[in-house]
């Protein structure tokens, strides 16, 4: 159906670096003035601090999760190049929306020292006994996908990501646009909910975007930083792109990635 290949049309712009991916990212944002959010956990810096030290490639790859980490899913340690976002291939409107559109397009904010990721697919449902076609294809389709992005930085630049995170969601809760590789993604609404514990700040939020025909998809992401590393975890869900259902985040990869940098 016509409606069916829109929304997935706009769900590969949306969310690229998880399923039907392309590359990401365009000119970095000018820097986000300082703002508190109510979706942000744990605790926040304080000032007067030293600031943490920035992993090496080597130590992100080994505090990235892995099959054993995980309870259920496959994780992905080596995500295919044509899957893996760029930062110089997203471009966007709305002042101050660009760390947004970078963490939905499956990349970071700001320049880190050192970055590494991996993919992550959670399990279909299963269909019903008795169920028809139609639903054995959408039980097949009923599941998340994941991708998780380390990323280290020096001199309080993860500290200054979240900032510019949360003056983004923010700023631009009422939508703004984005072209992931010639595709373009009109957000409708952002909207911050709960953040997980564990990590020393966090902010967790739920992207609605126009999927075609009055139809909206849904991308959920959380977004931890431990020290000077920053995870950005962005998840879709299949089927609820295509209906519009609400799905749950997978908080069991959070919770792992926190485990391991702990």
């Amino acid at each position: 159906m016509r409606s069916t290949a829109v929304r997935r049309t706009a769900l590969a712009a949306s969310v690229a670096a998880i399923a039907l991916l392309g590359t990401a990212c365009g000119s970095s944002p000018e820097p986000a003035e300082p703002a508190a959010s109510a979706s942000s956990g744990g605790d926040k810096a304080g000032e007067g601090q030293t600031a943490a030290k920035a992993l090496t490639a080597a130590e992100l790859t080994k505090a990235a999760l892995v099959q054993a980490d995980v309870k259920s899913g496959t994780v992905t340690e080596k995500v295919p190049a044509e899957e893996d976002v760029a930062q110089d291939k997203v471009t966007f409107d709305g002042a101050g929306c660009a760390p947004l559109a970078y963490l939905q397009s499956g990349t970071y904010v700001g320049k880190p020292a050192a970055t590494v990721k991996r993919a992550w697919k959670g399990e279909a449902e299963k269909p019903a006994d008795g169920a028809s076609d139609e639903e054995k294809s959408k039980a097949a389709s009923d599941f998340e996908q994941a991708y998780i992005t380390l990323a280290s930085y020096e001199d309080g630049g993860a500290e200054q990501v979240m900032k510019d995170l949360n003056t983004a969601a923010d700023k631009c809760a009422a939508g703004f646009s984005y072209t992931v590789d010639g595709s373009k993604t009109d957000v409708l609404e952002v909207a911050t909910t709960t953040a997980p514990g564990g990590a020393d700040e966090a902010i967790a939020l739920t992207v609605s975007v126009d999927a075609g025909e009055g139809a909206k998809a849904q991308l959920k992401a959380v977004v931890v930083r431990k020290g000077a590393t920053v995870a950005y975890v962005p998840v879709i869900n299949i089927v609820s792109a295509i209906t519009g259902e609400d799905f749950d985040y997978p908080t069991e990869i959070i919770d792992a990635q926190l485990a391991k940098l702990s």
